[in-house]
């Protein structure tokens, strides 16, 4: 496979998957993920910052995605309007479901990458949070809302990335959504 392929940032994240599960995340080496790919160390940077990006390269999307529907809802109440956000991103996750399940199972066998994960969350948190407040949420309660929505989909996507789990994303968060009306009231 020629190095000078188009698919080469595909390949590397291909790659380093397959050594984080074979390996370990701290026993695997860019050198190694690169020589996987049959590319250079010199081009996986081109890609990747580092070798965690291929874990949380996909954060931006995310932001974007969360920003956007919020901006363009028509809901009225914050939590209608974290709720289509929350579908989109759903839609967005499904085709990706191997790749998360593979994902996630490296992230909770280290303690690091873990912390990242809850700090990638805190974040999309407060895009959720800005995005509801540029459309005139009281500061508390987009915080409170955006923290709510977060937790919907971390419980969802948990569930989502079980072995042999056969639901969509978003059938676990609209069966959230609906446990968190009735505690809610």
């Amino acid at each position: 496979m020629s190095r000078w392929q188009p698919d080469a940032g595909e390949r590397l994240g291909k790659a380093a998957m397959e050594l984080f599960q074979e390996r370990g995340f701290d026993e695997t080496t860019v050198a190694d993920i690169a020589q996987r790919a049959g590319l250079t160390e010199r081009t996986f940077f081109r890609y990747f910052t580092d070798k965690r990006e291929v874990l949380f390269g996909g954060r931006k999307i995310l932001e974007d995605t969360y920003s956007s529907i919020i901006a363009a809802s028509n809901a009225t109440t914050p939590l209608g309007i974290v709720t289509e956000a929350l579908c989109a991103v759903g839609e967005l996750m499904e085709p990706r479901r191997s790749f998360s399940r593979k994902r996630q199972s490296v992230i909770m066998s280290n303690h690091d990458l873990q912390e990242r994960e809850l700090l990638k969350m805190e974040f999309l948190s407060t895009v959720i949070a800005d995005a509801l407040i540029q459309k005139d949420v009281p500061a508390t309660t987009a915080k409170l809302t955006a923290d709510m929505a977060i937790a919907v989909f971390r419980t969802a996507f948990a569930e989502w990335v079980k072995p042999g789990d056969l639901s969509t994303l978003n059938n676990h968060i609209e069966i959230l959504l609906k446990q968190f009306r009735l505690i809610v009231g």
